[in-house]
């Protein structure tokens, strides 16, 4: 099975990322069915069913199609399990690159997402010298809002809503 088509293989010390294969289906769809993941992420802040991950999935690949990067499938190197997903994002009315980041929940607690982010930020800093890149976070997400701090962002005074309709998200920038 191929890989997402553009999407290189970067490694840090614990983590492989890469590309999305059609096996990532099934432990992405266990990730998005837990609510406390689908809680910030989803439209409604529901869990996803596997045949909306399925959709989900093949809008991330798209993204990669289109614009050359994206999120990538996170998974542990000693193990090759599927941790989460990480990267880019920055489809139409986006206010900036994002760098974005869900962990499964037995992923989480060990630094991987901020391992993860290093990595993905530094890939896009040299492939495409983004002017501006932020994260969103929504308001009540704390979990999230230490991973940015820990990637040197702040919060800024702007909201952005991703997902339409949907709470607006705390825009978070990092210095350049």
């Amino acid at each position: 099975m191929l890989a997402t088509p553009a999407a290189p293989t970067l490694e840090t010390p614990r983590l492989i990322l890469r590309g999305w294969r059609a096996e990532d289906v099934g432990p992405y769809a266990a990730m998005m069915a837990d609510a406390g993941t689908a809680r910030f992420i989803t439209r409604k802040g529901l869990p996803l069913s596997q045949a909306q991950t399925w959709g989900e999935v093949a809008w991330l690949i798209g993204h990669w199609r289109l614009l050359g990067h994206g999120l990538f499938v996170v998974e542990e190197r000693a193990t090759g399990t599927f941790a989460g997903r990480v990267g880019s994002l920055q489809p139409p009315g986006y206010p900036g690159f994002e760098i974005a980041w869900a962990l499964a929940p037995r992923a989480r607690g060990k630094g991987y997402a901020v391992e993860a982010a290093r990595a993905a930020v530094a890939w896009s800093r040299e492939r495409f010298a983004p002017d501006r890149i932020i994260s969103l976070i929504h308001p009540l997400n704390s979990a999230s809002r230490r991973v940015a701090e820990r990637l040197g962002e702040r919060r800024t005074a702007e909201q952005f809503a991703p997902l339409d309709p949907g709470d607006p998200c705390d825009v978070w920038e990092m210095a350049p």
